[in-house]
């Protein structure tokens, strides 16, 4: 029998009239709740995003002879007050020609006057430490870039052939300047970083000495910043909120102990940490000394580490500035100086003879006792 073919088709669907309800029993409660789910949260901003600046009353005046050779109570704590509060002090009366140090701004000064075509195989990087600071391009870099340069000098033989081999008569000389006042600042800080180190909470163990030596250790660099006149005054804030934010982000290169500014004629001087920013006036012939990051690690964390800026505002003449970033030839040694007296291999010798000898006199006066 042939198969019967039968034809079907579904029936189509059936209209939803417009007035129909949902099937959902709580169609108000869903609603409400998808409402309130999927609206955009109304988000504020802050209007900085970098520290506020506050103004700080002048940081103490400590006289060096004072300090590190009558140990005058009354200076070291101001100095180790200072340090611990905002990371800084003024240091006056260290003996430092003036005329030493205005002959060695003037002759770093030449050194910004290298065509910029040569100062490219002197740009700063990670495998060299010194040299020219490099600025990329951006707008507000460009505003820095107008109105300081930056230049790191230090006794690498690297540094001192290329610069020779750009300006071989005008190099020598300004080297020569430069280590001369280097000296004279390291004897200083050689004298002031025992004080500061001698009454530290916590002293640093000698198994850690390798947390202490970390970034660049070339010994004590000078970073020597050309501050350029007054071109347009709306300049400034763009500049400085710039620097402010590139001080908090990238800190400082060098692993140092000790900051030493000078900056003479300065109108203000700027210090930055990560959670402040303070500025003052600095007196005049002074020397400002901001904490490093070796001290606040042997401190524990009771010293801050502070970066310094020198301001020349209203100047008609381009001004330089230098920051002595001094690095301890042997910081392990520094730290067993100030944890503790030790005895040397030779006072022991002496102490053993001496023992000896006591020893042998008191049998002698028993015996004659007896």
């Amino acid at each position: 029998m042939p198969e019967a073919v039968v034809d079907f088709r579904a029936p189509p669907p059936s209209p939803v009239a417009s007035g129909r309800r949902s099937s959902v029993t709580n169609d108000e409660v869903l609603t409400e709740f998808l409402e309130s789910s999927l609206r955009v949260p109304d988000l504020v901003l802050p209007d900085k995003f970098f520290p506020k600046q506050k103004l700080l009353e002048t940081p103490p005046k400590v006289d060096f002879v004072s300090l590190c050779f009558h140990r005058d109570e009354a200076e070291c704590d101001a100095v180790l007050d200072a340090m611990a509060k905002i990371g800084c002090f003024q240091l006056m009366n260290h003996g430092i020609p003036r005329e030493l140090v205005v002959s060695a701004a003037e002759a770093a000064a030449g050194v910004f006057g290298v065509p910029p075509v040569k100062r490219e195989a002197l740009m700063r990087s990670p495998e060299k430490p010194w040299g020219y600071e490099e600025y990329h391009g951006g707008e507000e870099e460009e505003e820095v870039s107008e109105m300081c340069e930056e230049f790191v000098w230090c006794r690498e033989d690297e540094l001192k052939l290329n610069m020779e081999g750009i300006s071989p008569i005008a190099y020598p000389n300004f080297s020569k300047k430069m280590e001369k006042l280097m000296l004279r600042i390291e004897t200083v800080a050689e004298k002031i970083l025992p004080v500061i180190l001698e009454k530290i909470p916590r002293k640093i163990e000698v198994d850690d000495m390798d947390l202490v030596h970390h970034g660049h250790d070339v010994g004590t660099v000078c970073c020597i910043y050309k501050h350029c006149r007054d071109n347009r005054e709306d300049q400034w804030p763009n500049s400085l909120k710039y620097d402010v934010i590139r001080m908090l982000i990238r800190g400082t290169d060098y692993s140092h102990s000790l900051g030493f500014h000078v900056c003479d004629g300065s109108t203000e001087f700027h210090v930055y940490s990560k959670k402040s920013w303070l500025s003052f006036c600095p007196e005049e012939g002074a020397i400002i000394i901001t904490g490093g990051d070796e001290t606040q690690r042997m401190s524990d964390g009771h010293y801050k580490h502070v970066i310094g800026r020198p301001i020349f505002r209203g100047k008609n003449e381009d001004s330089i500035s230098m920051a002595f970033l001094y690095h301890p030839t042997d910081v392990k040694n520094d730290i067993q100086t100030n944890s503790g007296r030790t005895i040397s291999p030779a006072q022991q010798a002496i102490l053993a003879i001496i023992l000896t000898i006591m020893y042998h006199i008191l049998i002698f006066v028993t015996k004659f006792l007896n």
